[in-house]
């Protein structure tokens, strides 16, 4: 199985680079990986940005893999809750997940509909550098709840 943070976004910062591969390096049983997705040019359609940007976010999900959509509108679960819905997909035969963080105009709806779950980070809406390093965190918080470890109290 692995986990898949694909983000729209124009580059990367050097501080949240580091969190992500700490947290990342610290989770051996899943292959946990970035894609960097290129945003839709503006032209003055926030629509057409979101459905560009939701077609190349689908377009990451490969065969047998679930898609988690990141939306200030999704599901609050605990921690344990989180780790819950992992090993859920694991016991289902999924192959990996894909957890989709969108550009600044979000998400379009047919992102979340074909989502497996939507996650909410909490009811605001963050910059992308930090809800990537909290997402991974929380893998990392998940794997140790999952396999074992003293990382979650």
């Amino acid at each position: 199985m692995r986990w898949l943070v694909a983000r729209v976004g124009k580059g990367r910062n050097a501080w949240a680079d580091d969190a992500v591969e700490d947290y990342a390096r610290r989770i051996r049983q899943v292959k946990v990986e970035e894609l960097l997705l290129r945003p839709a040019t503006f032209r003055g359609d926030v629509d057409a940005v979101r459905a560009e940007e939701g077609a190349r976010l689908l377009a990451a999900v490969g065969a047998g893999e679930r898609l988690v959509c990141l939306d200030e509108r999704g599901e609050l679960p605990t921690s344990e809750a989180f780790a819950g819905w992992l090993s859920q997909a694991a016991s289902e035969g999924c192959s990996g997940l894909v957890f989709g963080i969108g550009g600044p105009y979000g998400h379009p709806a047919v992102v979340r509909q074909r989502a497996w779950k939507s996650l909410a980070l909490g009811r605001w809406v963050t910059n992308h550098e930090v809800a990537r390093v909290v997402l991974v965190e929380q893998l990392y918080r998940a794997s140790t709840l999952i396999w074992g470890g003293s990382y979650h109290h």
